[in-house]
């Protein structure tokens, strides 16, 4: 059964399993626009079903989380405090620090994280590469002129291109309802925290506690492309899986499924 609450002022979903099996809890971390809201109906459930306690955090200023009036002026930092606050919330729970899954801009957030703690284990889903965003920029605005210019308009609060958002979200087929559930609740980002993840704070690798990490990917993302997912990879010195067919929304696309099988099999190859 999901659930949520507010610890500190942010708003966390929780999806529990039926029996408390040891395996090491789950955190989620959305990317820019979203909310902890966009695990709660496909990855959290079936996590859960697998066996995993199950929670996603929001952002401060995402969702239902204090400070959406000061949404513009939050930092990467800032977002690294929350997660922290939450993981550590999360350890006292289950005694045990929780496996980080960060999506886009939450997969940065995550890489930031690991400059000040080790976790069990780290998944980047679809996510900012450490270089930052200038590369993504530059290609989405050499490819896709139209989606850059709504995406600045989202940055600004007023999108209204719904068609050119789900060509920036989703390759595949998408429930309308889903889609529409996707772009009901989202909403405009921190200018800020944009520019920390162009240029001004950047994750220091060398200063990264080496945790276990999956990287994955999405062979048709328009906003991190394949080859920034590659990048990332290399970057680690690890392999990387792109998914085929699918877009930055893999949470949301009609073989979600394949995306949270992947994380489920991985961390069950964590030491316990």
């Amino acid at each position: 059964m999901m659930e949520k609450r507010s610890v500190a002022g942010l708003e966390v979903y929780s999806a529990l399993p039926t029996d408390a099996n040891g395996k090491a809890p789950l955190l989620f971390v959305h990317g820019a626009f979203a909310g902890g809201w966009m695990w709660r109906e496909t990855f959290m459930p079936f996590l859960a079903a697998a066996g995993f306690a199950c929670y996603a955090l929001s952002l401060r200023g995402h969702g239902g989380s204090e400070g959406r009036e000061r949404i513009a002026w939050h930092s990467i930092g800032d977002y690294v405090d929350d997660l922290a606050t939450i993981a550590g919330w999360i350890a006292d729970q289950h005694g045990q620090a929780p496996v980080l899954v960060g999506h886009s801009m939450g997969g940065f957030v995550v890489q930031k994280y690991l400059e000040r703690q080790a976790v069990p284990g780290a998944v980047l889903l679809c996510s900012v590469p450490p270089q930052g965003l200038i590369a993504a920029q530059f290609h989405l605005l050499l490819q896709k002129p139209q989606l850059f210019a709504e995406i600045n308009r989202i940055l600004a609060g007023e999108y209204t291109d719904t068609e050119t958002l789900r060509e920036a979200l989703f390759a595949g087929e998408v429930a309308e309802e889903m889609l529409q559930d996707w772009l009901g609740q989202m909403q405009n980002e921190s200018q800020r925290a944009i520019w920390d993840m162009s240029m001004f704070n950047l994750p220091q690798v060398w200063r990264m506690h080496r945790s276990p990490m999956l990287i994955l990917g999405a062979e048709k993302d328009m906003l991190v492309p394949a080859f920034l997912v590659q990048t990332t990879a290399h970057t680690y010195g690890l392999d990387c899986h792109l998914f085929r067919d699918m877009g930055h929304a893999v949470t949301h696309e009609k073989e979600w499924p394949q995306v949270a099988a992947a994380i489920r099999d991985w961390v069950l190859t964590l030491p316990a």
